[in-house]
């Protein structure tokens, strides 16, 4: 009976579970910053760590990359080994979308207690899968961590050459006695001092822009792709009727993290740790709505930079370390 306590109860849970996905699919899609762009067929990798941005940063979050083509084949694999993903993932999903069917329609988990019997059959099936997939899953192959490192010059670290640590010793750590050969070079182009010179100075220049609302001016800073992004946030924030001010950013630390060359184009990821006044305002009064005008703050991210060989650098990427 439609009436029954153990339907409402159900009805109840369903639609709890309902709600929460759509809060969950609204903030996720409503997320401006962070972590967007491109990074060519380094996209969805996690850039090298380095002395201003130790600790591994996640991939790029939004991207108008594809991922099947940027991403390498042990990324792929790696992607299908998880629990959410493949066979495992879709029986999940199908027979959770089936149950609230059928419970929409009068059937569904056949009632409060029928509900809790699926879900330990969900809970069975899951473990088993997962103990079959790590049993399975082949080993990882070893891998190299590259750092940057080297005396400063000005607020940048001089790129890692060949005579750094011993392979196998990460940031921070102590001597590895596992291995003595030496890493690779993180700079396959050979990132000159007026590179990261141009790198230091975009960071400024893009955030004058951007508080301006220059778009001439981020439109010769930055690849179509980032300009897409930045546009979008001036025009929420001019729906918003605020407006983003950025202001006496210093560079305090910076070092490379990698720099590589796919066919005629070139990519270099800069870790940047910098200061600056932050502040949102309404448009109509200047009211600070958000930050401080009279106090800086810091941030540690990761712009990455495109060109086409021999041509002029251009923003197409940033991630907050």
């Amino acid at each position: 009976m439609f009436a029954s306590r153990g339907f409402r109860l159900a009805s109840l849970l369903a639609s709890l579970v309902l709600v929460f996905s759509m809060a969950t699919v609204d903030q996720a899609e409503a997320r401006r910053g962070g972590s967007f762009g491109s990074r060519g067929t380094r996209t969805f990798q996690a850039p090298a760590p380095t002395n201003t941005a130790p600790m591994t940063t996640p991939p790029v979050q939004r991207s108008m990359t594809q991922q099947n083509n940027a991403a390498t084949p042990a990324a792929n694999a790696a992607q299908t080994r998880g629990f959410g993903s493949g066979f495992g993932g879709a029986m999940l999903r199908g027979l959770m979308f089936g149950g609230l069917l059928g419970l929409l329609f009068g059937a569904g988990f056949g009632g409060f207690g029928g509900m809790l019997a699926l879900l330990a059959q969900v809970a069975i099936i899951g473990g088993l899968i997962y103990l079959a997939m790590r049993f399975f899953r082949p080993s990882p192959a070893g891998g190299r961590r590259a750092t940057a490192g080297g005396p400063s010059v000005n607020a940048y670290e001089a790129p890692y050459r060949d005579n750094g640590p011993a392979a196998g010793q990460r940031y921070g750590a102590g001597p590895s006695t596992t291995s003595s050969r030496k890493p690779g070079n993180p700079d396959e182009i050979g990132v000159s001092q007026a590179d990261l010179e141009t790198f230091e100075s975009m960071l400024t220049r893009v955030q004058a822009a951007f508080t301006q609302e220059n778009y001439a001016a981020l439109r010769a800073l930055t690849t179509p792709e980032m300009m897409s992004y930045l546009s979008e946030e001036l025009g929420n924030n001019a729906t918003a009727g605020v407006k983003n001010e950025v202001a006496d950013v210093k560079l305090l630390q910076g070092d490379l993290s990698e720099a590589w060359r796919e066919g005629n184009v070139e990519y270099a990821t800069a870790a940047m740790r910098y200061s600056s006044v932050d502040v949102t305002r309404e448009r109509a009064s200047g009211r600070v709505v958000d930050g401080d005008p009279d106090r800086a703050t810091e941030a540690t991210e990761l712009w990455t930079f495109t060109r086409p060989r021999g041509g002029d650098w251009k923003l197409s990427a940033i991630q907050e370390a």
